[in-house]
């Protein structure tokens, strides 16, 4: 059943030196329409902040709600919220659930008709729109057409505020630099006194920096939540002291019982094989990645979050957008390429607050791939040398923290939160690593591993297939950059590159 709205809050109604929305005002509305009693940490402070005009940067860790931060704004007054994602799984998953809650919100992409579209914009032409909030990708928004309809809607006072979730795609420092993102920077000439709200959950300083300066952020109220997740456990296992690395994780799995995990895999060819493997082994699993059509992504996908499967086997292009809460286990079956990476996709687990566990699989041979994947992506998208150069530095220094994570013997907790500028003490994993519940074992491990990797060290040139590097390059995880470069509003491409790797021995 749907809920009826709240009457809105008056801006006459203010006094001259409160806050334009008060913090009871803005729980009642949380409670009525989300059913939580309270906001969660630096909700608050955001939403005020953009109701008062004020633009906001605002870092929260994954599950900590940053949805909230626009989309109570766009039921306490009057007009527009303007939400840039960069994909249209994450922007159909929020509207289903708006939806669900009588909430006003629709997402414009190329996925739908056109007569939906024409509906869409017949409202925001009309004389009072009934839509609070309206998602749109990075692309559409650069469009000539698009912005013009801003424009109109601006000029009639019913733009109230603009949100960039997934921030940290703007800055060619971050993990996941999308160039569609670059050309939001154009926003603050266009709606010059629009409050922005730039949303990230993974934005290590220098990216924060970047990231405010490139959206021309005025003033910016900033806040910034911990990175600690508290109620993960984070451990990692090491493939060459294991006989078989697929029977270790279904173990794993079958000991965690019927829960929810997502397993990451750097290649698809690894994707189909291990979920045949665990398949095999009496787990309920998928495979997910761009090798796969539309259809069995969309089959795969709906049977993971209606429970129908208990695990999804995915490249990393999965996830982002999926609102699945009770996450009980992520692993990576490969080591991630940086810190950023491996804390957003590890965050997907416990969104729910309830104890959950992030276990990553790390390979010597695993670690050359990686390092080789990320030189040939270097030599080959670099365009000067000194770009080269300074790409080739922050990709290494990226990767090193994930390997010092893996054969180091510190908390890792403490070294996810130190990558990130946080400086915490040991004491505050209270055991919830691996490192620190059993140190002297994780010890004898990484003295095997030493032993180990100079008994294989005979191993070392890796070539890398040229047909699956052309797949690889012309496309990212979320989107073809053909369709980007030429100004389209397509942003529906997840293929993330069969990349097959051969290790040729010496002998």
């Amino acid at each position: 059943m749907k809920k009826s709205p709240l009457a809105m809050q008056s801006t006459s109604q203010t006094q001259k030196n409160k806050p334009l929305h008060e913090k009871e005002a803005l729980v009642k509305l949380l409670r009525w329409h989300f059913g939580h009693a309270q906001f969660r940490d630096k909700q608050l402070d955001a939403i005020q902040a953009v109701l008062s005009g004020r633009d906001c940067f605002c870092l929260m860790p994954t599950g900590g709600g940053k949805s909230m931060c626009y989309q109570i704004p766009a039921l306490a007054k009057p007009g527009i919220v303007l939400v840039v994602s960069p994909l249209i799984a994450l922007m159909e998953n929020q509207v289903i659930g708006l939806k669900e809650k009588g909430i006003a919100g629709e997402f414009l992409s190329s996925t739908q008709t056109m007569q939906v579209k024409t509906k869409i914009y017949e409202d925001l032409d009309s004389g009072k729109p009934s839509l609070r909030l309206l998602y749109v990708t990075p692309e559409l928004t650069a469009t000539p057409g698009f912005m013009s309809k801003l424009k109109k809607i601006h000029s009639r006072g019913l733009l109230n505020l603009v949100a960039i979730d997934e921030a940290h795609c703007i800055s060619s420092w971050g993990h996941d630099f999308r160039p569609s993102y670059r050309k939001l920077s154009s926003l603050r000439n266009y709606l010059p006194d629009v409050p922005i709200l730039a949303l990230t959950a993974t934005a290590a300083p220098k990216v924060q920096k970047d990231v405010m300066e490139s959206l021309c952020l005025q003033n910016p109220l900033v806040l910034k939540s911990s990175f600690n997740r508290p109620n993960l456990f984070y451990e990692v296992r090491y493939k060459d002291l294991l006989d078989d690395a697929y029977a270790d994780l279904c173990s794993v799995l079958k000991a965690n019982g019927d829960t929810c995990a997502i397993v990451y895999c750097l290649e698809r060819t690894t994707c189909d094989e291990l979920s045949a493997y665990l398949s095999a082994g009496g787990i309920s699993c998928a495979a997910y990645h761009a090798g796969l059509n539309d259809k069995a992504r969309s089959s795969v996908l709906d049977d993971w979050i209606s429970s129908r499967k208990q695990v999804v086997v995915a490249t990393v292009a999965f996830g982002m957008g999926i609102d699945r809460k009770d996450v009980r286990l992520v692993c990576h079956f490969n080591i991630p390429k940086s810190m950023e990476a491996f804390y957003q996709e590890s965050g997907r687990a416990g969104r729910d607050q309830l104890p959950s566990k992030s276990l990553l699989y790390y390979g010597m041979d695993d670690r050359r791939r990686m390092e080789f994947i990320l030189s040939k992506n270097q030599s080959k998208n670099s365009q000067s040398f000194s770009t080269r150069e300074r790409s080739s530095k922050k990709s290494i220094s990226d990767f090193s923290q994930m390997v010092d994570y893996c054969e180091g013997s510190g908390c890792r907790r403490k070294k996810i939160l130190e990558s990130f500028g946080e400086q915490i003490p040991v004491s505050l994993c209270k055991n919830s690593c691996d490192a620190c519940k059993h140190p002297n074992l994780l010890a004898k491990y990484l003295g095997e591993l030493t032993s180990a990797v100079l008994q294989k060290n005979h191993f070392s040139q890796i070539f890398i297939s040229s047909q699956d590097m052309t797949d690889g390059g012309q496309y990212s995880e979320f989107w073809n950059r053909d369709d980007e470069a030429s100004g389209s509003e397509e942003d529906i491409s997840d293929c993330d590159g069969n990349i097959n790797l051969v290790i040729i021995s010496r002998c």
